[in-house]
C-alpha cells in the first residue's frame, strides 16, 4: 500500500510493490517478535465493514459480498442448532386418511404425502386443504391393485425438483409426475417389481432407483421427449395418457446365510458426491452400489443392529450413512473397515426409529413413540433443552436432551380399538415421516398409531 503524502505534492510516492513489500516485511518481523502486525487503517476498515448487520443489511437490497460469504455458512450452522428448539407445533386435520407414511415439499405452503389407504394428496399447512391426485393405473385391468394393507411408502423430488417419483394404484408400479403440476408423464409397470415399492431415490434429473419388498432394486431411465412433454398423451375424450416404461436393469439383493427369505429392501438413500446408492434390506444388511447407466454391487455389510431396520439417510458432508434400526442409530463409513462413530441408543418406549434426515451434522430422528430427537454426529451427543438460552458458559444443572413429543392426531374409535387397546385414548403416533423446508424454518411432521391394523393419522407443521 502507498504511504500516505504530508509534505510537498511534488515529493514522488513510493512504488506500490516496493512499499507492500515494505510492510509485509515489517509485519513478519513484528509477528516473530510475538507483537500484532501493524494493520493499515482501510483494511481496518474493511474488516469493521464484515459483521453480522452489514451482511443482514446488504441481503435485505440484494448486494452480494464475497467478504460476506462466510457468514451464510455460520448463520446455517447456527440455525441448525438452535432451530428444533424454537420450533412449535400446529396439528394439521388429515379427515379419514390412514397413516402418512412419506412427505416431500412442493413449495412454501404445499406438502405431497403418501397413506397407508394408498391415497397420493398434496396438504397446504396454511389453509389445510387437501387436494387428492389420482393415482396411475395399469394398462392391463386384470392385474391386481392396491391391497388394503400396503400404501404409498415413498415419494421423492428429482434434484431439480421437476419430477415427482411415488407409487402407483398397483404399489408395485413406479409413477412419475410432472411438477409444478403434478400431471401424470410414466408408469413403470412393465418387467419391474413383483411385491410393493418400499424406496425410492433419484440418482439424476431423469434417472431413479426403486427397492421393493420382492428383493429387488431397479433403474428407471425417463425417456426426454416425454419429460419435455413434446410427445401428446391424451385420449379421445382428452384425458392424460401416460407412457408405460420397463426398467434398464434389475438387481437382486444377495441371500444372506442367517435370512435367506427376508431380502426386502426397506430404504434407499444415494451419495452424489460418490455416485454411490445405498440400502438397507430386512435381513440386516447394508448394500452399497455403484450407480451409472446401470447398478454395480460394491459391497454388503452385515448391520450391529438387525431388527426393524426401516429407515436410511444420507450426508454428503459427512460422507455417512445412518439406518435406524429398533432401539438404535448406526453409521455407516463403507470406506472405513472400522467405524469411528458409535451407535446412538433411541430406546423410546421399544418402538424403534420411524424416519431420519440429515442436514449438515444434524440429525433429525422420528421414533414410533410420538417423539423427535436431534443429534449431533460431530459432537457425538443430543441436542439439550436449554441450549439457546444459556449463552455463557457457567456451570449450571444437567440439561435433559432435547425432546418434541407430537400431538395426539385422529384415530378411529373402531371395534379393534375397543376390544383389544381397551379404548385407550393415549396410545402415541409413529413418526413415520418429516421433511425440512429450511428456507422458511419450518418443518413438517406426519404418521399414525404404530399397530398395523389400527385406523388413524397425524400431520403437525413446527414452526
Amino acid at each position: 500500500m502507498a504511504q500516505q503524502q504530508t509534505g510537498s505534492k511534488k515529493r514522488k510516492a513510493p512504488a506500490p510493490q516496493e512499499g507492500a513489500a515494505s510492510s509485509s516485511s515489517q509485519g513478519s518481523a513484528a509477528a516473530a517478535d510475538g507483537e500484532e502486525p501493524l494493520v493499515p487503517k482501510k483494511q481496518k476498515l474493511r474488516a469493521a465493514r464484515c459483521s453480522l448487520v452489514h451482511y443482514l443489511k446488504g441481503r435485505e437490497v440484494g448486494a452480494g459480498d464475497a467478504r460476506h460469504a462466510g457468514f451464510e455458512g455460520q448463520l446455517r450452522a447456527y440455525a441448525v442448532q438452535k432451530l428444533p428448539e424454537l420450533l412449535r407445533e400446529r396439528e394439521l386435520a388429515l379427515g379419514t386418511l390412514n397413516k402418512v407414511f412419506a412427505s416431500q415439499w412442493l413449495n412454501a405452503r404445499q406438502v405431497v404425502c403418501g397413506t397407508k389407504c394408498n391415497t397420493l394428496c398434496v396438504v397446504d399447512v396454511q389453509s389445510g386443504q387437501i387436494t387428492r391426485i389420482p393415482l396411475m393405473r395399469e394398462r392391463r385391468p386384470g392385474l391386481a391393485r392396491a391391497q388394503p394393507n400396503c400404501g404409498i411408502h415413498a415419494i421423492e423430488l428429482n434434484p431439480s425438483k421437476t419430477l415427482l417419483a411415488t407409487g402407483g394404484e398397483n404399489p408395485n408400479s413406479l409413477a412419475v409426475y410432472r411438477l409444478p403440476a403434478l400431471d401424470p408423464v410414466c408408469l413403470g409397470d412393465r418387467h419391474g417389481h413383483r411385491d410393493w415399492i418400499f424406496a425410492i431415490a433419484w440418482i439424476s434429473d431423469t434417472v431413479v432407483v426403486s427397492g421393493s419388498r420382492d428383493g429387488t432394486v431397479a433403474l428407471w431411465r425417463m425417456d426426454p421427449d416425454v419429460i419435455s412433454g413434446s410427445v401428446a398423451w391424451h385420449n379421445d375424450a382428452g384425458l392424460p395418457v401416460y407412457a408405460h416404461i420397463r426398467p434398464k436393469d434389475v438387481e437382486s439383493i444377495p441371500r444372506a446365510n442367517t435370512s435367506s427369505t427376508n431380502r426386502k429392501v426397506r430404504a434407499l438413500a444415494f451419495s452424489g458426491k460418490n455416485q454411490e446408492l445405498g440400502a438397507v434390506s430386512l435381513d440386516g444388511y447394508f448394500h452399497l452400489w455403484k450407480a451409472r447407466s446401470t447398478l454395480s454391487r460394491l459391497l454388503s455389510i452385515r448391520l450391529p443392529y438387525c431388527r426393524e431396520n426401516v429407515c436410511l439417510t444420507y450426508c454428503d458432508e459427512l460422507s455417512l450413512y445412518a439406518v435406524g434400526s429398533q432401539s438404535h442409530v448406526s453409521f455407516l463409513d463403507p470406506r472405513q473397515s472400522q467405524q469411528t462413530i458409535q451407535p446412538l441408543c433411541s430406546r423410546e418406549g421399544g418402538t424403534g426409529v420411524r424416519s431420519l434426515s440429515f442436514y449438515e451434522p444434524i440429525i433429525t430422528v422420528g421414533t414410533g413413540h410420538g417423539a423427535l430427537l436431534f443429534y449431533d454426529v460431530r459432537a457425538q451427543k443430543f441436542l439439550q433443552e436449554g441450549a439457546s438460552a444459556s449463552m455463557d458458559s457457567s456451570p449450571g444443572p444437567v440439561r435433559r436432551k432435547l425432546k418434541l413429543t407430537c400431538g395426539r392426531g385422529g384415530l378411529n374409535h373402531d371395534d379393534l380399538w375397543v376390544n383389544y387397546f381397551g379404548g385407550a385414548g393415549n396410545l402415541p403416533n409413529a413418526l413415520y415421516t418429516h421433511c425440512y423446508n429450511w428456507p422458511e424454518m419450518k418443518l413438517f411432521v406426519a404418521g399414525g398409531p404404530l399397530p398395523s391394523r389400527l385406523h388413524g393419522n397425524y400431520a403437525g407443521l413446527w414452526s
